[in-house]
């Protein structure tokens, strides 16, 4: 297994600056999802299962995705019963297709799906072909495909080979070649990487097998080779998203490439988002930086992916993906009861004390977006060791809008400690980023994609007293601070609010 991880190009860690400056929809709408080379977007319904097919409508316009690939069985929305399928009314058919037209979205695409028998399979087709689908993903015995040919004979439907983890019958690559090279170019592949990937598959090589029959793509970036994985928004996982865009660019693939994020997380749409500003980014790149890993996700910087260039190239299997410092209910931190909670995907200080994690972290990459207002001041607490006596057993990283008479009190400052090395502004009430290592006696402080504090507290070998000689307000020199502690988020008594928190232990 960890040869063929070794095998991957895209290094997991490149995960440490993890986040989304810009609102998804603004970021995804402002541009055509066609690429250069004829690749075109699309969503797969499965997506949003949790929604309505109308709440989907909604959802992928206001991503600027404008090619969907529905499948059977989702419910309609709007007041209408019944599901996607063979079995809606002509009025029913009518209605979703107006909808789809109204949002200027286009019904391109069928599947999962499949009939047992002739009828069924004509049922279907019809189907598709009323919705102005082209092309029926499926995974049916391989004795079946002669009566498929024949159902969809004349009616300029294609039907893709789907591929599910091992045991499904179309898992490996050769083997859903081999059932389709009997038929004609509407036979082909709906190549699901992310399946290959855990299946221990390099998807890469998958793709590059299957040149010439590949008629569509569910595209995934997952976390790990197994069938416990999870998507991942694309370019941060470890199914090598760039190499796989490089390739079809390679084969001047034309066709769509659907987003099918079965990971069903509360920033679902943010992830998506984030899948879809990566895409983009890929298309527009030269092939040779997506093959050197030099085309960065949304929010990421090549510095920091750089930091651990040895470490991961040494022994990637052993990285893990980052993971939510935060549970959902909360159920992993201390606070005051009222005091912090959730709002969609945002976590919100309502007064009355800050916020610790019950688990105590020693070295680790922390990302997560902050807000504040004119003048807010808030920070994040390091390897906490005492959270009643926090201010001089615990690393602060300072939160503040505007200027400070002390430049050690900026924001990104270590506080009252270490200025930065160039005091950057931030503005009220919007988002920035924090991308916070410790590593032994190094913490290292990004914000927005610079970093502005480098420092080595072993330097620091005096209670109270700066490298220096200013004074600190500290009780011990801050080379003895502890090197494992809780996390910390502050309430200075200002409005304050994070999200895209996650944790990797390093």
């Amino acid at each position: 297994m960890a040869s063929l991880i070794s095998s991957f190009r895209r290094p997991v860690l490149l995960v440490l600056a993890c986040a989304l400056a810009l609102a998804p929809a603004a970021r995804a709408a402002d541009e055509p999802s066609a690429g250069p080379a004829g690749i075109e977007l699309g969503l797969q319904c499965w997506t949003f299962r949790s929604f309505t097919f109308l709440e989907t409508l909604d959802r992928a316009a206001n991503l600027g995705v404008s090619n969907l690939q529905i499948y059977v069985g989702q419910a309609l929305g709007g007041g209408l019963s019944g599901v996607i399928g063979p079995d809606l009314t002509p009025e029913q058919r009518t209605t979703v297709k107006g909808w789809a037209k109204d949002r200027g979205i286009s019904l391109v695409s069928l599947g999962v799906t499949g009939a047992a028998d002739e009828a069924g399979w004509k049922k279907l087709v019809a189907f598709a072909k009323d919705m102005g689908v082209r092309t029926i993903a499926t995974e049916p015995p391989q004795e079946l495909l002669s009566v498929i040919d024949g159902a969809v004979k004349g009616t300029g439907i294609r039907i893709a080979l789907h591929d599910h983890p091992a045991p499904s019958r179309y898992a490996d690559p050769a083997v859903a070649l081999a059932a389709v090279a009997p038929f004609g170019p509407h036979f082909g592949l709906c190549a699901d990487t992310g399946h290959w990937t855990r299946d221990a598959r390099d998807p890469v090589a998958c793709l590059r097998q299957a040149e010439g029959r590949i008629l569509e793509l569910h595209f995934k970036d997952i976390s790990e080779p197994a069938k416990v994985a999870h998507d991942m928004p694309w370019g941060t996982g470890i199914g090598d998203a760039a190499g796989q865009i490089a390739e079809l660019r390679r084969q001047n693939f034309k066709g769509y490439v659907f987003i099918e994020y079965e990971f069903n997380t509360a920033n679902l749409e943010a992830d998506v988002a984030r899948c879809i500003a990566f895409f983009r980014a890929a298309l527009r790149a030269p092939i040779e930086d997506l093959v050197a890993g030099r085309v960065m996700p949304p929010g990421y910087t090549q510095e920091i992916a750089n930091i651990w260039r040895d470490r991961w190239s040494s022994a990637p299997g052993k990285w893990p993906s980052p993971q939510p410092l935060l549970k959902p209910d909360l159920s992993n931190a201390e606070f005051a009861e009222g005091s912090w909670a959730w709002e969609g995907d945002v976590l919100v200080a309502k007064g009355g004390g800050d916020l610790w994690t019950k688990e105590s972290y020693g070295n680790f990459a922390l990302s997560l977006e902050f807000k504040v207002e004119a003048r807010g001041n808030s920070g994040v607490f390091l390897r906490t060791s005492d959270t009643v006596n926090w201010l001089h057993n615990a690393i602060e990283v300072q939160i503040l809008q505007g200027d400070a008479e002390n430049p050690r009190h900026v924001v990104g400052s270590l506080f009252d400690v270490l200025a930065p090395g160039r005091q950057k502004p931030i503005e009220p009430g919007a988002w920035h980023r924090f991308v916070i290592i410790a590593d032994g006696a190094k913490i290292v402080v990004h914000l927005d994609g610079e970093k502005i504090v480098d420092a080595d507290l072993n330097q620091w070998t005096a209670a109270g007293k700066n490298p220096d000689d200013t004074p600190n307000k500290f009780a011990k020199a801050y080379r003895d601070m502890a090197r494992e502690g809780r996390i910390g988020l502050q309430y200075h008594g200002d409005p304050v609010s994070f999200r895209n928190i996650l944790i990797e232990k390093l």
